[in-house]
């Protein structure tokens, strides 16, 4: 009976593993890019979250740059906000938060994989002037789902290389929200810290 409810147990999993499914954040890198160098402008929570999705798509991640290592460079990401409507009363209502990350990649022998292209993502909320805690704590919550969307995002244009060659990159979008939008060789970045 206990080895009966094992296999059962297994059973999603077996299935989920055969029609393809990954994990969140996992990716099937192009060759080239087994071990990786990354670097982010402004650090912060996007590089933690990049260099842990790709851990689990099995990267080895390298402390420097060198000769058989790749490079994923992100010479921009910041975060901007756009007031939307104003009330009778000349009162903030709705703002939108805007994402902006540029990045490029080469493999292991200096190719380029993505050449410079721009993931802009934006969500918006609603203000509340009396609620200053819970807009801060709002904000915070958008900007944490625009750095995961971002990350899923550059992994899936890694992934469309490995698929479907160089050219897929900039095409390669995943599941990001109607709101995004991608382009490739942005007309200009400021390489801002995250605010």
């Amino acid at each position: 009976m206990n080895r009966m409810l094992k296999i059962v147990s297994l059973l999603p999993v077996l299935v989920l593993a055969a029609c393809g499914f990954h994990l969140r954040g996992s990716a099937a890198l192009p060759p080239g890019m087994e071990r990786v160098h990354i670097t982010v402008s402004g650090g912060g929570d996007f590089q933690r979250k990049l260099a842990r999705a790709l851990l689990a798509s099995n990267v080895v991640l390298e402390e420097k740059s060198g000769p058989g290592i790749a490079e994923l460079h992100v010479p921009a990401q910041n975060f901007t906000l756009q007031i939307l409507t104003v009330n009778g009363s000349a009162q903030v209502t709705e703002f939108a938060v805007h994402y902006h990350v540029v990045f490029t990649a080469t493999d292991a022998n200096g190719k380029t994989l993505v050449a410079t292209q721009a993931i802009d993502l934006q969500r918006e909320y609603s203000y509340e002037a009396g609620q200053p805690v819970g807009n801060q704590s709002q904000v915070e919550q958008i900007q944490g789902s625009l750095i995961d969307d971002s990350v899923q995002a550059v992994l899936f244009r890694l992934q469309a290389v490995a698929k479907h060659g160089e050219a897929a990159a900039s095409k390669a979008t995943g599941t990001l929200p109607a709101t995004a939008s991608t382009t490739q060789e942005p007309p200009q970045y400021s390489p801002s810290p995250v605010n």
